[in-house]
């Protein structure tokens, strides 16, 4: 039941909520906004409508502008001259799945076979395929993170409820002025026909577009591609990249404070959540719990197997301590030697604990998963490959993330060097923990206590009647 529980946290929180959350909060391995000056973006979602879709493309070509349409496949398919006509005026065409349903509640295989049938319809008419996908309602799982080769995740930085057909074309109005600049990805709907939208809320939404379309050029806005305000966006961030290589900075923006302060309050309900241990309360660098290990058999530095069902004392980094280390380090180097310094200090003060923790007197090795497995060898690990498998593959995603949100430098070191960025398993014998860690002897205690129990588990199964 323990690790049935396990596994239904990690996936629900590593499926869903947490790359909801963070694309939302973060703008993680999507595209959300710019920092153009002049430029922003129309896009629209749910269509290509029969009625309304040929209004909306009328409207942008009276004022010039360019948009994009992250259509639903079905609906792409029952208006071709539509599609055509989106692509011949010069627009943008994106994909938002075949059925307009939540990637939360299909498989990886199935949202892959929805953007893949949606393209096919497009370049079936087009003549090109397109990259850009929307999920609907933006709601994003762990496996869209993984086609990002292919595909460029587009959410947006200002949405106005115009698929209420009550909001009505005056408060739309009022809500898209108040968020018209340089930069905003607004997110409007040319399709009322989906759950909880009104058919007729298109209507109002073509009333208030034109207002600001005209607004607008009195400003100087230019509405363009998303594809055009990505590149500008690149071209920027660019040049400020070059900028800042001259001397790094670890100052913070408010949001990504924020996404670290709900990533550590996340840690810290599932280190309650799995009641996991640690030497110092004050001033961890690892946290710990005894489980049964169900990897495949690994040979161990002293020779002896781990094999499944061995109990292991499984390590977790304190990912708040790593974080203050990387924001007060001077460079990657320093976090080492400091990350070094805590270790050395920590595994003489795990060791103890085992002693002194009769419960723990059965544990086989400790077993940890860490993209940090440049070194651990000094200390006594054996740093071996993840099994091939949804395990690792998921591993490697969750902590590329990590690494990204909570280490200061995190994302440069993704780009610089992604393919030292694996994660490996490392692992330690209980003994050679004891033995290197401490000079008392303690750990003859616990051989022998070992040894003692062996002897009565053989006493007590020699005398059981057979059947």
């Amino acid at each position: 039941m323990d690790t049935l529980l396990i596994w239904l946290f990690y996936i629900s929180s590593l499926y869903a909520f947490i790359p909801g959350l963070i694309t939302r909060l973060f703008g993680y391995r999507v595209f959300k906004h710019s920092t153009s000056k002049d430029e922003f973006a129309l896009t629209f979602d749910d269509g290509p409508d029969h009625y309304y879709t040929p209004q909306l493309l009328d409207l942008l070509r009276r004022y010039d502008a360019k948009a994009t349409f992250f259509v639903v496949g079905s609906n792409a398919e029952r208006n071709p001259e539509l599609i055509r006509r989106m692509h011949e005026e010069g627009h943008l065409i994106g994909v938002h799945n075949y059925v307009h349903k939540t990637n939360w509640l299909m498989g990886p295989g199935a949202v892959k076979k929805q953007i893949q049938k949606t393209n096919k319809i497009i370049h079936e008419v087009t003549g090109q395929d397109t990259h850009y996908y929307r999920p609907p309602w933006g709601i994003v799982n762990l496996f869209d993170f993984a086609n990002r080769n292919n595909v460029k995740i587009v959410l947006w930085s200002a949405m106005f409820s115009d698929w209420r057909k009550r909001i009505g074309a005056e408060r739309l109005t009022k809500r898209m002025l108040k968020k018209l600049g340089g930069g905003e990805v607004f997110l409007l709907h040319d399709c009322g026909a989906t759950l909880g939208a009104d058919n007729e809320a298109p209507r109002e939404m073509l009333i208030a577009l034109e207002r600001v379309l005209e607004e607008a050029q009195k400003r100087g806005l230019r509405s363009v591609r998303i594809d055009r305000l990505m590149e500008t966006d690149s071209s920027l961030k660019h040049s400020k990249t070059q900028k800042k290589a001259v001397g790094i900075t670890r100052s913070l923006s408010w949001w990504k404070r924020l996404v670290v302060a709900l990533w550590l309050l996340w840690e810290k309900l599932f280190h309650l959540v799995f009641q996991l241990h640690t030497t110092n309360e004050q001033d961890p660098i690892f946290h710990f719990r005894s489980r049964p290990y169900h990897g495949e058999s690994v040979e161990l530095t002293d020779g002896t197997m781990l094999q499944a069902g061995d109990e292991v004392l499984e390590l977790h980094l304190d990912n708040k301590k790593l974080f203050q280390m990387g924001m007060k380090s001077k460079s990657t180097v320093h976090l080492a030697i400091q990350l070094i310094r805590q270790v050395e200090k920590a595994l003489p003060e795990i060791a103890r604990y085992v002693v002194d923790h009769p419960e723990l007197h059965n544990v086989k090795a400790l077993y940890g998963v860490t993209m940090i497995n440049r070194g651990p060898e000094k200390f006594g690990f054996t740093v071996t490959d993840l099994p091939k498998g949804l395990f690792a593959s998921s591993s490697q995603i969750y902590l590329k993330f990590l690494m990204r949100v909570i280490h200061p430098d995190g994302g440069t070191r993704l780009k610089q060097s992604p393919e030292l960025l694996v994660p490996k398993m490392i692992l330690m014998p209980i003994d050679t923990l004891l033995k290197q860690y401490l000079k008392d002897g303690s750990h003859h205690k616990i051989k022998h206590d070992r040894i003692i129990e062996e002897e009565e588990d053989t006493v007590v199964s020699s005398t059981l009647p057979c059947r």
